[in-house]
């Protein structure tokens, strides 16, 4: 993964997040892309690049598992240049990225052209997903590389929306008898589109957005991450439920949760609710929606006990001028890459957490639970993707600093701490005081 033509650094006196939780003031060597050495005092010589880190954080690279980048086809909305700019300014140093671009992705030359697009593009790191339809198990079994399948059960129209019972077991089957039968991971949107379209038609004709949360609504995803969880216990077939959003869900898995199931929520599904709607309207409009306080509550519970693993953000920008219709004319989704990680550690600055549990969630488990190799840590022999934070300041989300194409974010005016300084993608500086290096180039993630 490391690429072998940087110059060596030397990280000064960062309090660095170690592997097991704890923090200690340390310098840490890179060498060839990867952490050479973690020491109290390394020495550096005359042909190191020096960062002084006094006063900050050292943190392990965030991986986002869920982000839609819009290229090809919507590159208005943000491409793959423009959105790992914003990764790298927000600290994420890997992404995987979803299938519903135009062409879409789901044949290995769909994939093919995505990797060839972001080995030429991307500033981070990059996987991607290939997307499954009623028509193409053959692609789903043998397309490479791949983080894994993504499964939209609802809120999508045209070849990726698979509801359709046959379909769904056909994508789900494995032989059970042959231990060598591919178990590549299956990622849900876990919406029932049947109960959707119904309550569609119910409420058609409101055009207050907070309407959007009624008819997508908690049973709708409930009824669908059953279905989900049905399947993989029938195949014991490995299943990843995508931002997980209301409390009976995460109560669901409290009680069966196999252990080859994994789950992540979205920073908004924490700390937004359906009060947004009322300040920010249509930009509060994502799917699933934002949910009540109360599944606020009962998520950051799930988080902290374990129930859910991970946090992405489900990046998906549109443009204000496409936001600014009226619903339900208005496309869902918001971006997120910039701000997850200052929203993650301001949590832990507040107490409902710890920075630790936090590089947990948006490093160290996505890459076990994608087999991400030598990725979410600080150790020796580890890739040198780390963010450097500064956790003794605060600042305001502003839409004027952010490198999304789309410009807006939906916690503009949120003071927040943990704002990254230095970003550090294969041991080479890519983001530095508010300085995006665009020459850098992230590397295609490998998954074993």
């Amino acid at each position: 993964m490391a690429s072998l033509t940087t110059a060596p650094l030397v990280i000064r006196q960062a309090q660095v997040l170690l592997p097991d939780g704890a923090m200690a003031l340390r310098d840490v060597r890179v060498e060839n892309g990867a952490i050479a050495q973690i020491s109290p005092d390394l020495p550096p010589t005359p042909d190191d690049i020096l960062i002084d880190a006094a006063g900050l954080t050292l943190l392990p690279g965030a991986i986002d598992p869920q982000v839609h980048f819009r290229e090809p086809g919507l590159e208005h909305k943000e491409d793959l240049f423009t959105a790992s700019c914003a990764c790298a300014q927000g600290g994420i140093t890997s992404f995987l990225e979803m299938p519903n671009t135009r062409p879409l992705t789901i044949t290995q030359d769909a994939l093919d052209d995505k990797l060839r697009r972001a080995s030429e593009k991307c500033l981070v790191n990059y996987g991607f997903f290939i997307g499954a339809t009623p028509e193409n198990l053959p692609d789903l079994r043998t397309a490479h590389p791949v983080c894994g399948i993504k499964v939209f059960m609802g809120s999508m129209h045209g070849p990726l929306l698979v509801n359709d019972d046959d379909a769904l077991e056909r994508i789900f089957y494995r032989d059970l008898s042959d231990p060598n039968y591919e178990n590549r991971l299956i990622a849900v949107h876990a919406e029932d589109m049947a109960r959707i379209l119904q309550r569609r038609e119910k409420y058609a004709g409101v055009s207050d957005p907070a309407i959007h949360s009624v008819i997508q609504d908690n049973e709708a995803a409930l009824i669908a991450t059953k279905r989900a969880l049905a399947l993989s216990k029938k195949y014991q077939r490995r299943l990843h439920i995508l931002h997980l959003s209301t409390g009976e869900e995460a109560e669901l898995l409290r009680q069966d949760k196999p252990a080859w199931v994994t789950a992540e929520v979205t920073p908004q599904h924490l700390l937004l609710n359906t009060y947004a709607y009322e300040t920010i309207g249509t930009l509060a409009q994502m799917n699933p929606p934002l949910r009540s306080p109360q599944d606020n509550a009962i998520l950051w519970q799930a988080l902290i006990d374990g129930v859910l693993d991970f946090i992405a953000t489900d990046h998906a920008p549109h443009t204000l001028e496409e936001k600014a219709q009226t619903y339900p004319n208005t496309p869902s989704g918001m971006p997120g890459v910039e701000t997850s990680l200052p929203l993650m550690l301001t949590q832990a600055a507040k107490g409902r957490c710890t920075v630790a549990q936090v590089m947990n969630w948006m490093s160290t488990a996505v890459a076990k639970a994608y087999k991400i190799p030598n990725k979410g840590a600080i150790a020796p022999g580890y890739d040198a993707d780390l963010v450097l934070v500064n956790l003794s300041t605060y600042r305001p989300v502003q839409r004027e600093t952010l490198k999304t194409k789309c410009g807006w974010s939906p916690f503009e005016g949120w003071d927040l701490t943990g704002w990254p300084v230095v970003t550090i993608v294969g041991g080479q500086v890519v983001f530095d005081h508010g300085t995006l290096n665009t020459a850098v180039r992230g590397q295609a993630l490998r998954f074993e």
